[in-house]
């Protein structure tokens, strides 16, 4: 057993102020996820319940396994835009039947449960999710369609929603729609596109163009049960399935649906998984409110890796960036983290080998993120800095296995793509209330801008105002600082969530065991060229 010991002193005053920041982070985390419970407030929740319907999140756990974990995915989306936090979708991962699925809800207390820009942003990585690791897709509908006023955001992009449902379903990837109340226009195509599709008695209501529609279009009149009912859809057109007397009737066909699909893993059962040797809890005082401050990653390590067993690669060489192997809830891991921020030459050979070797035995990565990228300066870029970090971004651009990414810490400039940030595919990402990412550190930013205004003048010959200087580093530094915050990066999509960090190895466990239901194999070879 390499079993890692702790330096960590949770009775010292860093830890007890680091715990203190993290915890504050943690409870404005809480509010901002408040106002996706939320809905669209008190008024419209109580007017759906008065319709005896059920909420989307009452949906998704009548539809679960009783005592099953739902792992919500991107429950942020649309933060710090116009459109409600949450974007009037949940979507995440939960067992029905013993069968991992990827499971989405329109919120019907938002609008109608009409989907904006944030909305398809949401479902389509809902999609990419289901089609990477087949997982059955399940879709909870009660939507209106398109936000209409947002309608030149949407309706082009809008088309892979669509186009996504039939890949899975050729892929073998099976899809069931679950129709609880308006599914029209463009939305009437989920359960036109979807394998397997039940519809409730009297409250589905599923057609191209509802009756105002109809009237103008063609001049007939209609009404929404004869022309798009869940009982004419059972008996004339044949578009259900199967017919639902209630909601919960519906839902208990589906788990049905489910039971029956003959839907296998890959891979069997993980391996016996024995707990961290160290208290998740101390997770909290780890990460230094001032991310200047280095921090050692095996205290993270040690906490989120089964019986906190570590076996190290290369612990002597390119010491910034800690790299080996472990297992998590029983699945074997590679993991890369970062030490001390900066990455050299060293660390990036170093982890260019490593993926090549977690490659050729087939096991997934995990990136543990504190960089504030690839060092700059004369030495560094004689010494070969750019062939060096191209290397390791050659290297995680085209591995194979799966990725999963936590941002604990920073998370700047090449070092992200480095560390396989979001546009290098990881399965999952995942960021703690303490991570920042951005282009480069807000001073930084600011400062750079500044050197460039003042060279600029002074090749003018003009003077340099210095404080209108002061001013706009002052504006530019409190904007970088603000855009790279995680909730305003969860509310793009950069990221699947903002987590606790004490719920790290569980969050990290249940992707492993989605990630395992496709089959995968690493890259051998086919890594083009490497620069030496």
């Amino acid at each position: 057993m390499t079993v890692l010991s702790s330096q960590l002193d949770i009775a010292s005053p860093d830890f007890r102020a680091h715990r203190e920041t993290m915890l504050g982070k943690l409870a404005d985390l809480e509010t901002e996820h408040a106002k996706a419970l939320a809905g669209g407030g008190e008024k419209y929740v109580q007017r759906h319940r008065g319709r005896g319907k059920l909420l989307a999140r009452e949906r998704i756990e009548l539809l679960l396994d009783p005592d099953t974990p739902f792992l919500e995915l991107s429950p942020l989306a649309a933060w710090g835009s116009e459109y409600a936090v949450g974007a009037s979708l949940v979507t995440g991962i939960g067992v029905v039947e013993g069968v991992e699925c990827l499971i989405t809800a329109n919120d019907p207390t938002v609008r109608g449960g009409a989907s904006n820009p944030w909305s398809l942003k949401k479902a389509l990585r809902a999609n990419d999710i289901a089609l990477a690791n087949r997982l059955p897709c399940i879709s909870l509908v009660e939507s209106g369609g398109a936000d209409l006023p947002s309608q030149k955001e949407i309706f082009i992009p809008g088309g892979a929603i669509f186009r996504d449902l039939t890949r899975l379903s050729a892929a073998g990837i099976p899809t069931v729609a679950v129709v609880f109340g308006n599914s029209t226009a463009g939305g009437a195509y989920v359960p036109g596109m979807s394998d397997h599709v039940i519809m409730v008695k009297e409250r589905a209501k599923v057609f191209l163009g509802g009756p105002p529609l109809v009237k103008m279009a063609t001049g007939e009149e209609s009404d929404d049960e004869s022309l798009g009912g869940a009982e004419m859809h059972a008996r004339v057109s044949g578009l259900a399935d199967y017919f639902a007397v209630d909601e919960r009737d519906a839902l208990r066909q589906a788990r049905r649906v489910v039971a029956r699909l003959n839907h296998r893993k890959a891979y069997g059962d993980p391996a016996p998984a024995e707990p961290p040797k160290y208290d998740p809890e101390e997770l909290l005082g780890i990460v230094p409110g001032d991310l200047k401050i280095p921090f050692d990653p095996r205290e993270v390590i040690a906490r989120i890796v089964d019986g906190s067993d570590f076996d190290e690669f290369k612990p002597l060489y390119g010491t910034s960036l800690t790299t080996g192997w472990a297992a998590l809830h029983g699945y074997p891991v590679g993991i890369l983290a970062n030490a001390q921020g900066v990455l050299f030459s060293e660390e990036s050979q170093k982890a260019a080998q490593f993926i090549q070797l977690a490659n050729q035995r087939d096991i997934p990565l995990l990136f543990l993120h504190n960089t504030t990228g690839y060092m700059v300066g004369s030495r560094y870029e004689q010494g070969g800095i750019i062939k060096h970090g191209a290397m390791m971004i050659n290297a995680v651009s085209n591995s194979r296995v799966p990725h999963l990414s936590v941002l604990m810490g920073a998370s700047y400039g090449a070092g992200h793509y480095g560390m396989c940030g979001r546009a290098y595919d990881p399965r999952f990402l995942f960021a703690w209330p303490s991570a920042k990412s951005a282009v480069m550190g807000p001073q930084q930013l600011a400062g750079v801008l500044s050197i460039v205004a003042r060279q600029s003048a002074a090749a003018r010959g003009l003077p340099y105002d210095d404080e209108a200087d002061a001013g706009l580093r002052a504006m530019v530094e409190q904007q970088i600082e603000s855009e790279s915050l995680p909730m305003f990066l969860s509310g793009r999509l950069y990221d699947d969530g903002v987590i606790d960090p004490r719920d790290t190895r569980t969050v990290l466990g249940l992707c492993l065991s989605a990630i395992h239901t496709a089959p995968f194999e690493g890259a051998r070879g086919g890594f083009g060229v490497f620069r030496m």
